[in-house]
């Protein structure tokens, strides 16, 4: 999803007024789209043959493919090579304009989005400015951790493993150089799991031949899981897989395990027990971006916009919510904040747009879930794809399939699949740089 705004950057310039804009009918309608992840690019391909004009906002350049994050951080990938810019992506589509700004609120009378380069008029409006960590209030978790939900946050994680195996390497204090090499992950879902997998891997096998001189019995990976379960949408028999993978890549799943406050040296978990461990990685709780709950619109659990079942926000027809900022619920659960649901609601959304235009009423969003994948590093994966539960060597050569195909241009395939080959056949990461202090 896209990384469109944070808290500290959000200004209280939301309003919402009971007047209605005069309609446009002298031009062709604008569609502003707000947010260039998943669900804001696959909407502004699909009204590439629209009548409109297609206007893209986010404050970055670029579309990131967030589920390969956790490979940036743990020295697999660079940056790079699972980013592109969004100009590039849809240079040919004649109907596209894109803008780099930073969108600090919404007119919803005046139709209009607030932005640091001034206010963008809209006739239709797509919302999909995605989602940010959730911390659960606890600050000392925000000023300690590390999230995982853009570039800058897995380069950060990626610097700062590297620079505790250095500093371990000085350190001569048995106890200090132990917590220095404990590394915590908190939050046994998708991200937790590939997460905790990736980095004992790292360790393992690539890290312990550039120190040779580090006892690797110093080192500690824990995946700590607040309920009894790691995967909790797949089947049992897999998360009781995907537990027993960890625990042979050298990774201690506890579970249980509610972490209560951080502090930089030590982990302290809600039962009292205190872990030294100079890394805490949060892969705890997403949350929609603080925009959402400034629209003075119903908000859902984790600030998301209550939607109707044509993606509409209540009393805006022509505002269209989608992916992680959306709240709709689906056989009585919310939909997961998922690069699929956000590429299905992208093509409701325009498909709607476009009904609208024609006069013809909107149809209600029908989810069709593709099935989940995760892996566990090197030849581990679990899948359930289709009411069918596999796991193993099977899963996780899915898995690269289904990555590879979903990276956006053929340059960004290419390197990605030849840094996954070199690394699989001479068990070596080729971003091991710590680029800054």
């Amino acid at each position: 999803m896209a990384d469109v705004t944070t808290p500290a950057q959000l200004g209280p310039v939301l309003r919402d007024h009971s007047a209605v804009a005069e309609p446009r009918a002298t031009r062709r309608p604008t569609v502003v789209i707000v947010g260039a992840g998943f669900g804001g690019l696959r909407a502004a391909r699909a009204l590439r043959k629209a009548p409109v004009d297609v206007v893209l906002l986010d404050r970055h350049n670029y579309h990131l493919f967030q589920p390969l994050l956790y490979q940036v951080a743990t020295a697999g990938l660079e940056p790079e090579q699972i980013a592109k810019p969004v100009r590039a992506i849809l240079r040919g589509q004649q109907n596209f304009e894109f803008r780099m700004v930073q969108v600090t609120g919404v007119e919803l009378a005046a139709r209009q989005v607030v932005t640091d380069n001034g206010p963008v008029s809209y006739d239709y409006l797509i919302l999909a400015v995605g989602g940010e960590t959730n911390y659960f209030g606890m600050d000392s978790i925000l000023r300690h951790g590390f999230g995982l939900k853009g570039v800058v946050d897995a380069v950060a994680i990626r610097n700062h493993v590297l620079r505790c195996f250095e500093r371990a390497m000085l350190e001569p204090d048995a106890e200090r150089r132990r917590a220095l090499l404990t590394f915590v992950v908190v939050g046994g879902g998708p991200t937790g799991v590939e997460m905790a997998g990736a980095l004992s891997e790292l360790i393992r096998l690539v890290l312990v031949k550039d120190y040779p001189r580090l006892n690797i019995k110093d080192v500690r990976v824990l995946l700590l899981e607040a309920t009894d379960r790691l995967l909790a949408s797949l089947p049992e028999r897999l998360r009781e897989a995907a537990a027993e993978t960890l625990w042979r890549k050298h990774v201690e799943v506890r579970f249980g395990a509610a972490v209560q406050d951080a502090d930089g040296a030590r982990v302290t978990l809600k039962g009292g027990e205190v872990i030294p461990a100079r890394t805490l990685i949060w892969a705890a709780g997403a949350q929609a971006v603080t925009l959402t709950t400034q629209l003075g619109l119903a908000t859902g659990r984790q600030g998301r916009v209550v939607v109707t079942p044509m993606l509409e926000a209540p009393g805006h027809a022509e505002v269209f919510v989608i992916g992680d900022a959306a709240y709709l619920e689906h056989d009585g659960a919310p939909l997961p904040m998922m690069a699929p649901v956000a590429i299905q609601m992208a093509e409701t959304a325009a498909r709607n747009i476009e009904r609208r235009l024609r006069g013809e009423a909107p149809l209600p969003f029908r989810y069709k879930d593709p099935g989940s994948l995760a892996t566990i590093g090197r030849n581990a994966a679990v899948a359930y794809i289709g009411g069918i539960a596999f796991k193993g060597f099977i899963a996780w050569v899915v898995w690269l399939i289904v990555h590879i195909l979903q990276l956006i241009g053929f340059r960004n395939k290419l390197f990605v699949l030849m840094n996954w080959s070199w690394d699989y056949f001479f068990y070596e990461r080729a971003a091991r740089l710590i680029t800054k202090e």
